[in-house]
């Protein structure tokens, strides 16, 4: 079993304005329902419909600028910021029109 994944190596979701490459989950010894992930968003808009999900989930924003918002509160996220979502609260995240180029995050779930 590998205990790392390079993101050459990643499982690739698209989605709507985004990539998402799954890097670590239980292949690679994850236990508990942790993952993590890196995902580029290049749309300046939230999604139609912002994820919930049944366990807590962290960001740490490695480049580009952009909103993130989380239940009814929005703030801005730039690089060498981190958030977290409580479990089943909806969340979305969008690149800032100014910024060039995509806004770049790794996201990880862990449980409650």
């Amino acid at each position: 079993m590998a205990i790392y994944k390079s993101i050459r190596e990643a499982e690739v979701v698209p989605g709507d304005g985004l990539v998402t490459y799954k890097m670590l989950d239980a292949t690679n010894g994850c236990v508990n329902g942790f993952c993590c992930g890196i995902a580029y968003f290049d749309t300046t808009e939230y999604p139609a419909s912002n994820p919930v999900h049944d366990d807590q989930e962290g960001f740490v924003c490695m480049q580009g600028s952009g909103w993130a918002k989380v239940g009814d509160e929005e703030f801005r996220v730039e690089p060498q910021c981190a958030w977290i979502v409580e479990a089943g609260t909806a969340h979305g995240l969008k690149r800032d029109s100014s910024c060039q180029g995509p806004l770049v995050v790794c996201w990880f779930h862990g449980a409650v």
